[in-house]
């Protein structure tokens, strides 16, 4: 007898190999890399709730930050940026770091009162002016060089696979910081501080043009995989592809959309062993512990806080990663494409439908949820098309329905949640 989660996932692949056979493989193969981006997202946020119960809403930007590294990694440097203004603006971000600094070492090394006060706000108004008396001018210059194209400082140009665990080590910062001053508070106030935090960081990318060129976005970010192009201008490759029955076109779509999904598939893998190993150790039991009872776990000697921290910043850190990922996936950065909506309610789906506190339901969650969330708009207009056959052309009712079609995801999202909490509240694959 076949164990009831490898049917799940035969299940599930089964939907990409249908999906494959009756419209085209390339369309298979790009829900399935992202489908792979969306397991590892998720994996990250089953560490944080499914292990230690934190409720984390903050998933969008932590890919945003992972999106970013790939950037600054990875894309073009662009000389006369730096030579604009690049001095300037790093000049201000010590300054305004040292002014960070000089703020928490008054308050820790003077004692309560009215002077500690008094030189605190100075140091914090003092540094801030000064911060933005450098800061400002470096900007503008670096803006000014050529902005339809540039307008920015660049990256390293540096091959974009070693963004990933960059990407993973900014998501991680952020974490640290955010988790420093928001893990103490309760959950429900946790989530409104990552959701609002989240906001900053996407509306930080949005308006810094110097940074990432905000919403004129980044494009033409270098690849990991062969370009289709280059393949079709291989004579053995093409002969290849006509061998088997191919257009070379076609194949060359296909070809590297599979090294995309080779790549993402080994970082899934790697992701999936170390979660199950980290969590059936003693660490794990203990997180699990610290979840359940927090009382207790604090009872035996446990350091509850510190170990959210810990959890906090893994699990954002894989975030991170994924997020890079997916901008490599794509080729750009867009930071007006970061929705809450896709980024983290549907993250979240994922986690609850698969089953929280278990890695293999985060991962079926993944696959099954992002097949959905692309498959069910086009499903429904046919299904709607079909019912709708028999009505006039030019009918309210079938007009109506049709651009109603454009509502199928959400709906879909909406039924399959209820449908699963109601049947199987602890998820597809519960923890065990």
């Amino acid at each position: 007898m076949i164990p009831r989660n490898l049917l799940l996932f035969l299940g599930v692949a089964a939907l990409f190999v249908i999906t494959g056979f009756a419209q085209s493989w390339n369309l298979a193969l790009a829900v399935l890399n992202m489908s792979l981006i969306s397991a590892i997202m998720a994996l990250g946020v089953n560490m944080q709730w499914g292990y230690a119960g934190l409720f984390n809403t903050g998933v969008m930007g932590f890919v945003a930050l992972g999106g970013l590294a790939v950037v600054l990694v990875s894309a073009a440097p662009v000389p006369e940026g730096w030579a604009a203004g690049g001095p300037g603006i790093l000049l201000a971000l010590v300054l305004g770091a040292a002014t960070i600094v000089a703020a928490v070492l008054v308050r820790t090394r003077m004692r309560p009162g009215r002077l500690r006060g008094l030189v605190l706000a100075v140091v914090l108004i003092g540094g801030f002016f000064l911060y933005r008396a450098v800061f400002d001018p470096a900007v503008t210059a670096v803006e000014a060089f050529n902005p339809a194209v540039a307008g920015n400082l660049g990256g390293l140009g540096l091959p974009i696979l070693l963004a990933w665990p960059v990407g993973g080590l900014l998501a991680a910062a952020a974490a640290w910081a955010i988790g420093k001053t928001a893990l103490g508070l309760r959950s429900d106030y946790l989530a409104i501080a990552t959701l609002g935090i989240a906001e900053i960081i996407i509306a930080v990318l949005k308006n810094e043009d110097w940074l990432a060129r905000g919403v004129k976005n980044i494009i033409s970010l270098p690849r990991p995989v062969p370009y289709e192009v280059d393949l079709q201008a291989q004579a053995g490759f093409v002969a290849w592809a006509q061998g088997w029955g191919f257009d070379p076109v076609t194949a060359s779509s296909i070809v590297v959309k599979l090294c995309y999904a080779g790549l993402f598939g080994a970082v899934l893998l790697a992701v999936v062993v170390l979660s199950e190993r980290a969590l059936n150790s003693p660490w794990g039991r203990m997180m699990r512990a610290i979840r359940d009872n927090e009382v207790a776990a604090e009872a035996m000697g446990k350091d509850v806080t510190r170990r959210h921290l810990q959890i906090f910043v893994l699990g954002s850190a894989v975030i991170g990663i994924a997020g890079a990922m997916m901008t490599t996936l794509d080729g750009q950065l867009t930071p007006g494409s970061y929705q809450p909506l896709r980024y983290t309610f549907l993250i979240w789906v994922m986690v609850i439908v698969g089953g929280s506190g278990n890695n293999w339901g985060a991962v079926l969650g993944g696959f099954l949820i992002w097949w959905l969330w692309v498959m069910v708009e086009p499903i429904g207009l046919s299904v709607i098309g079909g019912l709708t056959a028999g009505l006039p052309e030019g009918s309210w009712l079938k007009g109506h329905l049709a651009d109603a079609a454009a509502h199928m995801r959400l709906l879909t999202m909406g039924i399959i949640l209820l449908v699963v909490l109601r049947f199987s509240p602890r998820g597809l694959i519960p923890e065990r």
